[in-house]
Formats: structure tokens, sequence, C-alpha cells
């Protein structure tokens, strides 16, 4: 279960909540890009960036040269996925179906070699499932270059959206067309790089991905 904060509770619409804490994983095993917002300098920052999950831990990465990565204090991550525009018979009742979720904390550099190196590894699996074990490791001056936090999953609130619209009572006798347009991302055909020399076959992890994509 997640637990409950004055941040993390919801005041209004308050069964949109999830408090499951499968519910948390579940939206962020699905994304492929989390918000980081920090404060560098006084003024907040919101920087879109990778990420992985190991567990109850959140990894992001970035440059060691990156301010925001280094910028001290709390932050806050988001991850949403859109699926589908809600179109009500009113204009104020127009909505969206979702998931997200939003995770507070205090990060912490990551120093420990093997800590780090599963970061990365968790971070490019995110990003392409079946990648890390078919491309060469980083080497020292890459990992090196490659600042890394861990953000514990500890105070985090989870929203879900789902179904028609809500119109008021009244306006269902409207002569208005009403309901959901749905909205997913697909993953295209793969396009090889023009230096791939001699030319090679689309891996099957990667193939795949598009395959299950077009059968949606």
């Amino acid at each position: 279960m997640l637990s409950t904060t004055e941040r993390t509770r919801l005041r209004r619409i308050r069964e949109r909540a999830r408090i499951d804490r499968e519910d948390l994983y579940d939206v962020l095993d699905a994304g492929l890009v989390c918000h980081l917002g920090v404060v560098v300098d006084g003024a907040p920052r919101v920087i879109p960036t990778g990420y992985g999950r190991i567990g109850d831990t959140l990894y992001l990465h970035g440059s060691t040269g990156a301010r925001s990565l280094r910028a001290d204090g709390e932050v806050c991550v988001t991850v949403t996925h859109l699926d589908g525009i809600v179109l009500a018979r009113s204009a104020m009742h127009h909505s969206m179906n979702y998931r997200s979720a939003m995770v507070y904390g205090t990060p912490r550099p990551v120093t420990d070699p093997d800590e780090h190196l599963a970061a990365l590894r968790a971070i490019t699996e995110q990003l392409a499932p079946g990648q890390w074990d078919t491309v060469r490791s980083p080497n020292r001056k890459e990992i090196a270059a490659t600042a890394v936090l861990a953000l514990p999953l500890t105070e985090a609130s989870v929203k879900i959206r789902t179904g028609p619209p809500n119109d008021d009572e009244e306006d269902y006798a409207l002569p208005v067309w009403a309901g959901v347009q749905p909205v997913r991302t697909v993953f295209g055909a793969p396009e090889p790089d023009p230096r791939l020399d001699p030319p090679r076959p689309v891996p099957a992890h990667i193939n795949g991905r598009s395959s299950r994509s077009s059968a949606r």
C-alpha cells in the first residue's frame, strides 16, 4: 500500500486515487519519459528525462555537469499516460482518461559502482527492453561522465481516470455526440542506421515491439 501524506492525499475527485503499490509500479513501468522537477538557484525547473526502476527505487541519470542533477533538496518526479480524450455534452465536463504517478523525495547520488551500473541497465531497459545485453557496455570514461540519482518510492501518489464523460443529468438529453476518443502510443517499423555495414537484420526484441504495436 502507498502511504498517504499531506502532499499525496487527494482533496478533489478522490475516487481517482489508487493506493495499491502495484498501481504505482504499473504506471512507472509503462512509461518512457518522466518529468523531474527541481529548484535551481531559487527558480523551478522541470526536465524531461529517461528513468528506470529497481524495486522501490527510481533511478534518473544525466551528465555530471547538469545543474539539475546537482541541486540539493527535494525533487518531484511525474509520469503521465494519456489514454483518451473525454468528449462531453458540455464544455466544462470535457476531461481526459489517464494514468499518472507523482513521486516526492530527496534523491541521493549513486556512488557505488555496482549500483551505478545496475541503474544504467535499468534505465536502458526501460527505454528499450532487451537492448542492454546486445550492445557495448559503458566504458570508464562514459560512466565517469554520467551522474545517477536514486529516488526512493516512499512518498508517491497515483491517479487514474477511465470511462465515459460525467455530464450533468439534464445535459444527457442534449443533441450532442459524447464519448471517448482513445489515444495510443505505438512503435513504428525500425529504421536502420545508414552506416550499418554490412546490413543486419532487426533484432527480435526490437522488431517484436513494433509487431505488438501494429496488432493492437
